[in-house]
């Protein structure tokens, strides 16, 4: 009863309704280098089309890897994904930055400049261009006043300037610490996420009445049959119009494909016309325009603050069709967004275009505002918003993935996500093409036995059981014995071969992300503690053939070492044919099925335990621990989990010195199920006058 000063009546409430919570123990966890997607950031998979969408198709530097993760969704639809990242990689970017400086090149890969220009403003990926015509993709920075080029320039260059593209963005916490304020230099816009995709993209503005559509002044002259327009207006082609404008004269519409100069234009296709032809009455509209239902104006958000013109129309393009497979397709349109910071859309949300770009699109991030930009970002009340009289579209440029340059380090840090407990939680770790003595080694020894309730699967290398006739077992062995002894990684023996439906070829795979996947599987049909393997649980899906099918003998020998054997059974399909850790003394642990019981037992309970965490060390809270431990223990047997079990947590074990160090002791003995691994059938043929029970000495 809580101390009282005067008489009085205190209610309270002891809570005695505390059990067993449970835990997940069938998510799957990756890392791999992708063509698109965010990067260094764990990310929920549940499909292979969900993968598609997110981390984009595989490609000749990423296959492997992408099919090891497709694997384990065939089977599972609970999958975490990290996508490794190039230390080259880059953003897209809608302009390129100016840069000040000397620079200097001599028809070489090498380029020298002054100050510490190429170290402070400068990454490796970048595109450069020298005086606006010859460009090249840094491969190297030396120094502060040297760097290195793909491709020697042509011609010999020195400048006072040049531009750079691409930006390193590499996952929405880095945009919300460093990109959301915006970056000076670079454009409207960034690709969403790095990569060489991102050049597919587009992004065009329409900022005002007059960009949307206006009627021009000049006279304008078309060759009959020809797609070249001549004619005088104002000031200038270039600066009345712009390229991707619709230009409408004679009853029909004409798209720019170039501007040549001042007086001269060239259309995307010939004017059909049995004469020239001569108009002062013609007009031109954006790009877009037909996907608008009317051209940007003033918002009743504004109208209602005495402000206007703050309305302007986004597209996002995917112009190679790299995303959607249509060219110059709009994958992304924005309507009557808005320019000022604190605008209203009808139904309460922000419409402020910027947080509406960030908040919504799926392709690019906002960098900056372009063009007149009068009072852009700011507070509504009383303003005029500046506009131009033209669209502003560009193609997005400098983007690049490097995925044929990863690095084993690049992974690992990648993987070095998983190690907290606490806020990532995954049970089965997908190695992909990790190769055993180096990537292989480190997520068993610094990920899976770091975390102890995760198990690692790994594969041979390809080339030790791919085109390695009659070397497989020695091969494969060798991999084995380049890992670690843990209870905590599983080892198959091979690769298989699968149909590539997005590029319309064959790749060979590892196994591990099948073998991870059959693990999940069994979860959801079973248990955890039910074996993976054998012909009931054990079947793997989209096997084109195996690259290597070891026979009794070589199973033998490999299971002996802790390879369990994947086999291709005529009549019966591929089997996983081996229950074995990697851990090589005699052990319950040695199995997989103990091993992931052990798991169970461990994450559920622990996490129960937390809430004995501050309470006092008494028989109340011994009985308390023991009287929600032992039905859950007694579940787990029920469901074959376990044989028998004891829960000890009393005076016996939570001594006066145990109780005086603030520790609580609560020792659980099990005794685990195990798997059969090998079957012994005695066939005995008796004479016909021979009593069974003489034989076998049964009553």
């Amino acid at each position: 009863m809580a101390f009282q000063v005067s008489p009085g009546i205190n209610v309270s409430e002891l809570d005695l309704t505390a059990g067993i919570e449970n835990v997940s123990l069938s998510t799957g966890g990756f890392v791999g280098p992708f063509e698109w997607g965010p990067c260094l950031q764990v990310t929920n998979v549940s499909s292979q089309d969900d993968l598609v969408a997110q981390f984009g198709k595989p490609d000749e530097n990423t296959f492997q890897y992408w099919f090891s993760a497709a694997a384990f969704l065939a089977y599972s639809n609970s999958f975490r994904v990290v996508r490794a990242i190039s230390s080259n990689a880059l953003n897209a970017t809608s302009e390129g930055k100016t840069r000040t400086g000397t620079v200097s090149n001599t028809s070489s890969t090498t380029i020298t400049g002054t100050g510490t220009l190429f170290t402070t403003e400068l990454v490796v990926g970048e595109t450069i261009t020298f005086n606006g015509e010859e460009s090249a993709v840094i491969s190297a920075i030396a120094n502060t006043t040297s760097l290195t080029v793909s491709a020697a320039l042509t011609n010999t260059a020195t400048a006072n300037t040049f531009t750079s593209v691409g930006v390193l963005i590499k996952n929405d916490t880095q945009w919300d610490a460093s990109f959301s304020s915006g970056v000076s230099g670079h454009g409207l816009a960034a690709a969403k996420w790095p990569g060489d995709k991102g050049n597919s993209l587009k992004v065009s503005v329409c900022p005002s009445a007059a960009a949307f559509q206006s009627n021009a002044t000049g006279t304008l002259t078309v060759t009959a049959g020809s797609n070249v327009v001549t004619g005088t207006v104002s000031s200038s082609f270039s600066t009345e119009l712009v390229v991707g404008d619709w230009i409408a004269f004679g009853g029909v519409r004409h798209q720019v494909k170039t501007l040549t100069n001042t007086t001269s234009m060239i259309l995307q296709t010939n004017v059909f016309a049995s004469n020239t032809f001569t108009t002062t009455n013609w007009q031109r509209q954006w790009e877009y325009w037909s996907y608008f239902d009317r051209a940007p104006g003033t918002s009743q958000f504004a109208t209602d603050r005495s402000a206007t013109t703050d309305e302007l129309h986004v597209v996002v393009v995917d112009e190679d069709g790299k995303f959607g497979g249509v060219v110059n397709e709009p994958v992304e349109r924005y309507a009557h967004v808005s320019k000022a910071s604190d605008s209203k859309s009808l139904n309460g949300d922000n419409n402020y275009y910027v947080n509406v770009l960030n908040r919504q699109s799926e392709y690019v991030w906002w960098l900056g505002h372009v063009g007149t930009t009068t009072n852009w970002g700011s507070a509504a009340q009383g303003l005029t918003f500046g506009a131009t009289s033209l669209p502003y579209t560009k193609s997005l440029s400098g983007g690049n993935d490097d995925n044929e340059n990863i690095t084993v380090g690049q992974i690992e840090t990648g993987w070095d996500l998983y190690v907290d407990t606490d806020t990532v939680d995954v049970a089965l770790l997908v190695t992909g093409p990790a190769t055993p003595s180096t990537l292989g080694s480190y997520i068993v020894n610094n990920i899976a036995e770091v975390r102890q309730d995760a198990v690692a699967f790994l594969s041979p290398l390809k080339a030790s059981c791919v085109n390695n006739l009659g070397g497989e077992k020695a091969s494969i062995t060798t991999d084995r014995n380049n890992l670690p002894n843990s209870s905590y990684a599983f080892m198959d023996s091979g690769w298989k071969y699968v149909y590539d439906k997005y590029n319309d070829v064959y790749r060979w795979v590892p196994l591990n992300g099948d073998i991870a996947g059959l693990a999940a599987r069994t979860d959801q049909t079973n248990d955890t503690w039910f074996s993976p393997a054998g012909f009931t649980r054990g079947n793997i899906k989209n096997v084109v053939k195996l690259a290597w099918t070891p026979n009794q003998l070589n199973r033998d020998d490999l299971y002996k070492i802790g390879v369990n054997p994947v086999v291709s059974f005529p009549g019966q399909g591929v089997v996983l044919y081996g229950d074995k850790t990697l851990l090589t003394r005699p052990s319950a642990f040695d199995r997989i099925n103990v091993r992931r019981l052990f798991i169970t037992l461990e994450k559920t309970i622990s996490r129960y335990a937390k809430s004995n965490l501050f309470e006092f060390n008494d028989e109340f809270t011994r009985s308390a621990f023991k009287n929600v431990v032992e039905p859950f223990l007694r579940d787990v047997k029920a469901r074959r989990g376990l044989t028998d079990f004891l829960v000890v947590c009393d005076g016996t074990n939570n001594t006066a010195d145990v109780v005086d160090r603030n520790e609580f002791v609560g020792s659980i003995f099990v005794k685990p199920s195990r798997s059969i691994n090998y079957i012994q059938l005695n066939f005995v043929a008796v004479r016909s006058g021979v009593s069974f029970q003489e034989i076998t000495g049964a009553v």
